[in-house]
C-alpha cells in the first residue's frame, strides 16, 4: 500500500498545534499510577499538579516530588485518615521559607483530610482556589508572606475547621468580610496588606486570643463591641491603621490582654480610667496619637505592666508611679518637668480647641446640660 506523504504531514502538524497550545503543566501530565490507597492516589494527582505550577525551586524542596509515594515528599505529612486508621492520608502541608515562585493549583481541594497548610515566606501569587472549600478539616492556614492579592480570599470563610488564619505580608486589598469574625478562630493575623475598610461592629463575635490587624488602612474606630472578646483575647495589635476617634471605655473590660498596641494612629482623648481593670497586662503602647489628659495612675499601677509607651502624644501628666515602671517612654508630650517634650506653643495651640468624642460617630456626644427652670408663675390674685 502506498503511503500519502500528505497525509503524514498534515498529522505532524495537527499534533505540533494541539502540543503548542496545550498548557506546560499538562502537557507534562503524568497518569496517577494506580494505588490501592484512594485517598494517597488523590494526593499524587494533587501535588503533582502543585508541583508542575512552580517555576522556581531554588533549594529544591520539591526535588523529590515524584513517584506514587507520597508520604516521603518533602514537606508533606501522611497520617492514619480520621474515618480510617488503618488507610494513610496526607495531613499536612509544610512548605515555609522555600523561596518557590508558582501559584496553587486548583487540584489541591482533593487533599480533603488535610488540616495544616503553611507555605509562608514563599512566593507564590494569585489567589487561593475555589476548591479549598473541599478542606473541610482544614485547621491551619499559613499562607503569610507571599504574593498573593486580589479581593480578601473570601474560600476561607467556608473552612469550617479553621483555628488559625495567617495572611499577612501580601497584596490582599479591599473589604475585610465582616463574616471573618462570626468565624470559630483563634488566632488572626491579616496585618500588612492593602485593606482599606472600618472595623465592622461583630468584631467582638469572634473568639480570637491573638488578633494582628497592623498596617492596613482600617480607618474609623475601635469599636466598643470589642470587649465582648474578653474571655478569649490576649493580644491585640492594630499599629498603624488609621484609626480615628476615641477609645471606648469598654476597653477596660478586656481584663485577659497582656499586650495593647495601638499606636501609629489618629487617636485622640484620653486614656479611658477603665484601663486600670486589665489586670495582666504586660506591654501597653499607644504611641504616636493624639492623646491629651493625663495618665491614669490605675494604668500606671498594673501589677504586671513592664512596658509602657505613650510618646509622641498630647499628654499633659503623669504620676511618679508611671515613672518607676521598667521601661517608660513619654517623650514629645506637655509633661511638665519631663525632658524632651513639645514645646509650650505647640502644647497651647493643642490644648485650646478641646477634643469631643462624639464628633466621629464612635460614642453618643455628652447631652447638652438641661435648659434652667422656668420662673414660677406670679401668685393669683382676685383683685384688678
Amino acid at each position: 500500500m502506498m503511503k500519502n506523504p500528505f497525509l503524514n504531514l498534515s498529522l505532524i502538524v495537527f499534533f505540533s498545534i494541539v502540543f503548542i497550545f496545550i498548557p506546560s503543566h499538562q502537557a507534562y501530565y503524568i497518569p496517577p499510577p494506580d494505588l490501592p490507597n484512594p485517598r494517597l492516589q488523590k494526593a499524587y494527582i494533587a501535588l503533582q499538579a502543585w508541583k508542575h505550577l512552580m517555576t522556581s525551586d531554588p533549594n529544591d524542596f520539591t526535588s523529590n516530588w515524584c513517584g506514587p509515594n507520597v508520604c516521603n515528599y518533602t514537606g508533606v505529612y501522611c497520617a492514619p485518615a480520621p474515618v480510617d486508621p488503618h488507610s494513610l492520608t496526607v495531613a499536612g502541608v509544610d512548605l515555609n521559607h522555600a523561596d518557590i515562585t508558582g501559584s496553587l493549583a486548583k487540584e489541591l481541594g482533593l487533599l480533603t483530610d488535610l488540616a495544616l497548610f503553611h507555605i509562608n515566606s514563599n512566593r507564590f501569587c494569585g489567589s487561593i482556589p475555589y476548591t479549598f472549600s473541599n478542606l473541610c478539616r482544614l485547621c491551619e492556614l499559613d499562607i503569610s508572606n507571599n504574593q498573593f492579592s486580589g479581593e480578601f480570599p473570601s474560600v476561607v470563610l467556608s473552612l469550617p475547621s479553621l483555628k488559625f488564619l495567617d495572611i499577612r505580608f501580601n497584596g490582599f486589598q479591599g473589604d475585610i468580610p465582616s463574616a471573618l469574625f462570626d468565624l470559630k478562630l483563634d488566632s488572626l493575623f491579616i496585618n500588612n496588606n492593602k485593606f482599606r475598610t472600618s472595623l465592622p461592629e461583630n468584631i467582638g463575635n469572634s473568639p480570637v486570643s491573638v488578633i494582628v490587624l497592623a498596617n492596613n488602612d482600617l480607618r474609623g474606630c475601635l469599636p466598643s463591641s470589642l470587649a465582648k472578646i474578653k474571655n478569649t483575647l490576649n493580644e491585640i495589635i492594630i499599629t498603624n491603621s488609621g484609626l480615628t476617634g476615641c477609645l471606648p471605655p469598654e476597653i477596660g473590660l478586656l481584663d485577659r490582654v497582656t499586650v495593647f498596641d495601638v499606636s501609629l494612629n489618629k487617636l485622640v482623648g484620653s486614656l479611658p480610667e477603665s484601663m486600670g481593670g486589665m489586670k495582666i497586662m504586660e506591654q501597653l503602647n499607644v504611641a504616636n496619637n493624639k492623646f491629651s489628659g493625663e495618665i491614669p495612675v490605675s494604668i500606671c499601677s498594673l501589677p504586671r505592666l513592664e512596658n509602657c509607651t505613650y510618646s509622641f502624644n498630647y499628654f499633659c501628666g503623669e504620676s511618679a508611679v508611671c515613672l518607676k515602671l521598667p521601661e517608660i517612654d513619654d517623650r514629645k508630650n506637655c509633661i511638665p518637668n519631663r525632658p524632651l517634650q513639645r514645646s509650650p506653643q505647640e502644647c497651647a495651640s493643642f490644648y485650646a480647641h478641646p477634643v469631643d468624642c462624639g464628633v466621629f460617630g464612635c460614642s453618643p456626644r455628652s447631652p447638652p446640660p438641661p435648659p434652667p427652670p422656668s420662673p414660677p408663675p406670679p401668685p393669683y390674685s382676685h383683685y384688678p
